[in-house]
């Protein structure tokens, strides 16, 4: 379960989200909101990347108390993902796969997955907006995450590249702890996922519909 708890999030006096008391169940969740509405700030706040007010609680660990411990079991792909020009898919890929304790054969794997493998020795400087999509993608499921963030993980990618994620969801919600929280303006009405429950950002805060 992941809870959040008095939520708050400002850029100075501007309040972007409020929530009082939310409690998100394992499996696909669908959170849905225009743009600017706080999607992507609620998401890297989950993430543990950018600071607000309030807690967060993933399976009884806080966010707050256990920074380190949280973020080790929290993965996120961003909307448009952006790394450093000059470093390798490899670079980034082992790099991070440490960082998570991802194995080699995991980190290959899911390189395989998405044709990763095939442009390890490329800069991420040379890749187009549809291969960082693909790396970033790579790296949310990497190690043993109980919370997978993707926000609008379909932008860009191709109907085969589509299938190959909506397969790799499917394998890690075979786990009953496993949690997907995605945003998408793109219907996941029409993609194979089981959708636990749809999540609307209204007048700042989260409706569950």
């Amino acid at each position: 379960m992941l809870q959040i708890n008095k939520f708050f999030k400002r850029y100075q006096d501007h309040l972007v989200l409020s929530i009082d008391s939310l409690t998100i169940s394992p499996g696909v969740n669908w959170l849905k909101g225009e743009n600017g509405a706080g999607k992507s700030s609620l998401f890297k706040s989950l993430a543990g990347i950018i600071p607000f007010e309030g807690d967060v609680i993933l399976n009884s660990i806080s966010l707050k108390d256990q920074p380190i411990e949280f973020r080790k079991r929290v993965n996120y792909s961003e909307a448009e993902p952006l790394f450093p020009e000059f470093l390798t898919a490899k670079d980034l890929i082992r790099f991070i796969g440490k960082t998570k304790k991802s194995s080699i054969d995991q980190q290959d794997y899911y390189s395989r997955q998405f044709g990763i493998d095939q442009y390890f020795s490329k800069s991420c400087g040379t890749f187009s907006s549809g291969m960082l999509k693909k790396l970033s993608l790579v790296t949310a499921f990497l190690g043993d995450p109980k919370l997978i963030i993707l926000d609008e993980p379909l932008v860009t990618l191709d109907q085969v590249a589509r299938e190959i994620l909506m397969n790799m969801i499917h394998e890690k919600i075979a786990d009953p702890a496993m949690i997907f929280l995605m945003s998408s303006h793109q219907s996941l009405d029409s993609t194979s996922l089981p959708i636990q429950n749809i999540y609307s950002i209204v007048n700042k805060t989260i409706e569950k519909q």
